[in-house]
């Protein structure tokens, strides 16, 4: 093929002009890498580790605005629930009532608590109320702490007035009588997780004596808990740093393969904290996996460029050359590759949720900088060292993988094979996919095990109570005093109602219960009288009458805000599954819709508490894999068609990605799974890292293409060669990420580990197979139609 005039490809000569000039200045550029290092390293000392609850909550869910209204006045999702449990006999015993007063006074001690939010049954909130036979309304304490031991007569009392009040039994006191719950409230802008969690810790420790068992659930505890991890942290990076290194050292067995890949990852790193620190960031202790890839991802892109630079040099006399041949040869794809972790990594900022928005700002700066820390420095670094003395690479067992993936391959009615089974894999795969389930598919938190000690104590509460999940509906009226309107209570009576119809709701609490029970005792018990009057100023004299029987102000509190214009209502749930939660938020839309408009001045909105903020979480989640994922596609799919100027490369890249992400859903759907704020950014930086895979098969057949002139030994001589890099660096990132799988005891980080192992091998295999089948197939012309100007630059022919 005659070759075209230089001026034909400006663009391209331009940036070959770049290569060439960047060589001309080798040390000065490393310089000025090295005192940018150095300034980002001392940048390093800023970064702080910990949680901030606040960064999980998606601010702009109406769910989330809800919760931020009420949760100072109704609670948020910021609960401690500790479980009493006793092994023989009930809660109803001097020893039992004293441990649980204790812990009470403890519990309402933390650092940070809301004490208006904290119940039990020996609270002082907690009173029997009752009416002398005067007629007046009287109430106390069932509990009282300075009385001394109770007979056993009294304590037979206590036990049959606890009874007969729903609010304290059922809710605080389990139907069997063998555990008691302690519930508080931790004030968000206070959160101490660490001091909280010690304290918790102590407590649990000094009252965990025989013929007892005591178990805490709730999100700060489970924050706590994530802390407790920080050490085993540091222990797994130093694993993944020496297997990392014995890779490169069985792989390369040579100075400058081990040293160079270890140095680029090293300032990659200090450049990625440092970004980190400049964004005044916190590092989240459950999402470090991302950064783990990252620098993965970094060392595998040096590991690549070593193992060209010894192909160069078994053609070439002079390193230098060699070394910028390196650079040419693998700078715009690995740039294009790079580009693509950013934008899956970018994108997640696309969601409303603080966490991943920032973890996508500095991700994505950290993924771009691979560009000068390796793919620029790497080269340049090769042609100032010298030459190394032996530049035969030995053969090993991880060399025979490219080959053995060329002898799959290497013809095209081979390929027509390959094409037709990942087809129906992938028929396979997009069923098994539609199992996967939005939010969390177990009980309990998916963060740790469900051996846990968090999630035994989870499951031993509500296998004794109604639930420990609330689901918060507030009722709104549009006049102050609106709450005591009888058509406002019977309505919201009605909601409840229609809420427990649901198997899975263990109770409810809400103002109509409260307003029943109160007419009913002023009626000398008669349960004929648990109705909501038909009075309004009736229905406030029975609100009136049950504040002024307490001593402790604040009594409709829980109830209904001071101006009585508007209510909570709480139903309570045995766990947020996703299932769960889904039918819970149906369940009260569908009253919603069909009572919409019926009493006047009455709005209900949704949805607080634990199962309304993980719910909002959720649908964020849900709602950014919805649009992250097809713009990762789309991007990476215009990106790869400008870049090679063909419609064929962007389809064949969309291919591979669909392939692997579609099997990726397919495990996540055997493996039970969920799509959440955790799994989101996974996936997508799945993706993004996945592709480069792709790109780098399809540009070196490209390139063999030129040399070779015939398409079956261009595809056999690339598989051979650049499948050898791809299947080392996906076993260099599965290095990177893999000892979270074996030794963290953080279930979410060793599930992150392994859903990005599985879509690694995945983009691995549409890599060294498909994208080699596709072109054997359909020829397309970008790649069967090449030719090399008199710059060796690669362009194709019109």
């Amino acid at each position: 093929m005659d070759r075209k005039i230089t001026t034909e490809h400006k663009a391209t000569h331009w940036l070959h002009s770049l290569d060439e000039s960047v060589f001309r200045h080798p040390k000065k550029i490393l310089t000025a890498i090295a005192l940018i290092t150095v300034f980002f390293a001392l940048q390093i000392p800023g970064v702080k580790m910990y949680s901030d609850f606040s960064d999980l909550l998606p601010q702009e869910h109406t769910y989330i605005q809800l919760h931020n209204e009420i949760k100072e006045s109704f609670g948020g999702a910021n609960v401690i629930i500790v479980g009493v449990e006793v092994e023989q006999g009930d809660i109803f015993t001097n020893q039992a009532l004293e441990k649980i007063h204790r812990m009470t006074l403890a519990v309402d001690s933390l650092p940070g608590i809301n004490h208006n939010l904290v119940a039990s049954v020996t609270h002082r909130n907690s009173r029997k109320v009752w009416m002398t036979p005067e007629g007046n309304v009287n109430s106390e304490p069932y509990y009282d702490p300075q009385g001394g031991e109770m007979s056993p007569t009294a304590l037979a009392n206590l036990r049959s007035d606890v009874i007969a009040n729903p609010r304290v039994y059922g809710p605080l006191v389990s139907p069997d009588r063998k555990m008691a719950l302690i519930k508080a409230q931790l004030n968000e802008g206070q959160l101490d997780y660490v001091n909280t969690f010690s304290e918790i810790q102590k407590m649990r420790a000094s009252e965990s004596t025989d013929g007892f068992k005591i178990h805490v659930t709730g999100q700060p505890m489970l924050v706590g808990w994530a802390y407790q991890y920080l050490d085993q942290i540091i222990e797994i990076f130093l694993f993944t740093a020496l297997i990392m290194i014995a890779l490169l050292i069985f792989y390369f067995r040579k100075a400058y393969g081990v040293l160079v890949p270890l140095a680029a990852v090293v300032v990659s790193s200090i450049w990625g904290i440092g970004i980190i620190s400049l964004f005044g960031y916190n590092l989240d202790p459950l999402g470090l996996v991302i950064p783990f890839l990252i620098s993965a991802r970094a060392m595998s892109h040096g590991i690549q460029i070593v193992e060209r630079y010894y192909q160069e040099l078994s053609e070439h006399a002079d390193h230098h050359l060699s070394a910028r041949l390196t650079f040419e040869s693998l700078f715009r794809p690995g740039s294009l590759g790079v580009v693509s972790d950013a934008i899956g990594l970018l994108l997640i900022a696309i969601g409303s949720i603080p966490l991943n928005t920032k973890l996508a700002h500095y991700a994505s700066l950290w993924a771009l900088c691979i560009i000068i820390t390796v793919l620029l420095a790497v080269p340049l670094l090769l042609s100032v060292l010298p030459k190394p003395k032996q530049t035969s690479i030995k053969n090993n067992a991880l060399r025979s993988i490219g080959v053995g993936c060329a002898h799959i391959v290497h013809n095209e009615r081979a390929a027509k094979k390959v094409l037709l089974i990942a087809a129906v894999t992938l028929v396979c795969g997009w069923y098994f996919s539609s199992n996967v389930v939005i939010g969390e598919s177990e009980p309990g938190s998916p963060i740790l095990y469900q051996s846990h000690d968090y999630n035994v104590s989870s499951k031993a509460i509500n296998d004794s109570f109604p639930g420990s999940e609330e689901l918060y509906i507030v009722a709104e009226t549009d006049e102050v005093g609106g709450i005591k309107r009888p058509e406002v209570l019977n309505a919201l009576s009605d909601l409840q109602k229609h809420m427990l119809l649901d198997p899975e709701v263990g109770g409810a609490k809400g103002i109509p219960d409260l307003i029943k029970q109160v007419n009913r005792l002023l009626h000398n018990d008669d349960p004929r009288w648990i109705q909501i009057p038909n009075d309004q100023q009736y229905v406030g004299g029975l609100m009136f009458t049950y504040m002024m029987s307490s001593p402790i102000p604040g009594a409709l509190n829980e109830f209904v805000d001071t101006d009585e214009r508007i209510a909570n209502l709480v139903f309570y749930y045995k766990d947020h599954q996703g299932e769960t939660i889904r039918r819970a938020i149906h369940t009260a839309k569908q009253w919603i819709a069909d009572n919409d408009g019926k009493v006047e001045g009455l709005t209900i909105r949704l949805a607080g508490g634990t199962i309304g903020v993980t719910a909002a979480m959720n649908e964020a989640a849900y709602e950014t894999n919805l649009m992250v994922l097809p713009l990762v596609f789309l991007l990476i799919f215009a990106m790869v068609m400008f870049f090679y100027q063909s419609l064929a490369a962007g389809a064949m890249m969309f291919m591979a990605m669909l392939f692997a992400t579609t099997l990726t859903y397919a495990y996540m759907g055997i493996s039970h799974t969920g799509i959440n704020i955790n799994t989101v950014p996974i996936i997508a930086v799945g993706v993004g890292v996945g592709i480069d895979y792709s790109i780098y098969m399809m540009d070196r057949i490209r390139t063999e293409m030129v040399h070779c002139q015939n398409l079956k030994d261009a595809v056999r001589k690339a598989v051979s060669t650049t499948g050898l890099a791809i299947s080392f660096t996906a076993i260099t990132l599965i290095a990177g990420i893999v000892m979270w799988v074996l030794l963290s005891d953080l279930r979410f980080q060793s599930d992150a580990a392994l859903l990005l192992t599985v879509m690694v091998v995945l983009n691995a295999i549409a890599a060294m197979l498909l994208v080699p089948s596709w072109v054997l197939v359909f020829k397309p012309k970008f790649i069967c139609r090449v030719y090399q100007d008199e710059d060796l630059v690669i362009h194709t022919a019109t």
